[in-house]
């Protein structure tokens, strides 16, 4: 299990995990290891979007809401026609409050959020595991223009609203598409380096106020889709895309001395424990 901190409550919870015991067997069972190719290929990941697809499925919607107790006042009621089509749902109007008001950055999804320093080297550690800028955007030349910046890491689990905004206002540039696996994305992976290796997508926001953004969403296991809209000017708070069935996650990475992540999550990251999170909410500030 994951210790969070929920701040809408202002109390901490174990976060038990989506499919523990099939997790545990194909990351912590050397039997299980031998089948873990198959459970990281896409191939999988479009069988079982073909079943969440289909009619049959509505049938899993009700039991998944009662057991994660997910508030449904927070969405159009529409009639879903299958649980991809509940999974990828909509919130209505006004349920995501924006509140980056003049100097503030708001989180871009629902989601457990854990905020990580980018070193002089490039490196930073992301639960347990080192990760080069580098390798993860492929891009020497763009990786060196975050030297010394911060890497806000929002994961989403599968009871999470599945859509995602603008983390800022600016031009959208330098998109790119990086074929890999689907590592889950929970902690039971960490000896995998699974943002290098998770088929990934990512763009560069020329912004006025914090300068250079990227922003990347990670496919993980059973997501083999990533939907981006195709916009090219974005605006701070609208929607930049959804994921497909799956837990899944989103990388917001500022340049130095760009913005001041509030204490909390600073706190709670320091000491190995996400924070809980609606699309929306202020999770810093711009440092002018």
């Amino acid at each position: 299990m994951t210790k969070v901190y929920d701040r809408s409550r202002s109390q901490y919870y174990e976060e038990i995990q989506y499919g523990q015991k099939a997790l545990n067997f194909l990351y912590n069972n050397l039997l299980g290891r031998l089948f873990l190719g198959l459970a990281t290929s896409k191939a999988l990941s479009r069988f079982v979007m073909r079943r969440k697809e289909s009619k049959r499925s509505v049938k899993d919607i009700a039991p998944f809401v009662k057991k994660y107790g997910i508030n449904m006042d927070d969405f159009e009621a529409v009639e879903y026609q299958s649980f991809n089509d509940f999974f990828t749902r909509k919130a209505r109007k006004g349920r995501r409050q924006i509140a980056a008001g003049k100097n503030g950055i708001i989180a871009v999804a629902d989601s457990k959020l854990c905020v990580y320093p980018i070193g002089k080297d490039l490196r930073m550690i992301i639960k347990q595991s080192r990760y080069d800028l580098e390798e993860l955007l492929r891009d020497k030349d763009l990786a060196e223009r975050f030297d010394g910046g911060v890497c806000f890491v929002y994961r989403l689990s599968v009871d999470d609203y599945h859509r995602y905004c603008f983390a800022a206002s600016g031009g959208v540039t330098h998109t790119r598409k990086i074929k890999g696996v689907l590592h889950t994305v929970s902690s039971i992976s960490q000896r995998y380096k699974v943002f290098a290796e998770n088929s990934r997508e990512y763009c560069l926001i020329e912004t006025k106020n914090t300068g250079s953004i990227i922003q990347m969403e990670v496919g993980a296991i059973l997501v083999g889709r990533i939907i981006n809209h195709d916009i090219k000017e974005a605006v701070c708070g609208e929607e930049k895309g959804y994921f497909a069935y799956g837990g899944s996650t989103i990388i917001v990475i500022y340049e130095k001395d760009r913005v001041i992540p509030d204490e909390d999550l600073l706190r709670n990251s320091q000491d190995g424990i996400e924070t809980r999170v609606k699309l929306g909410e202020r999770v810093g500030k711009v440092k002018f």
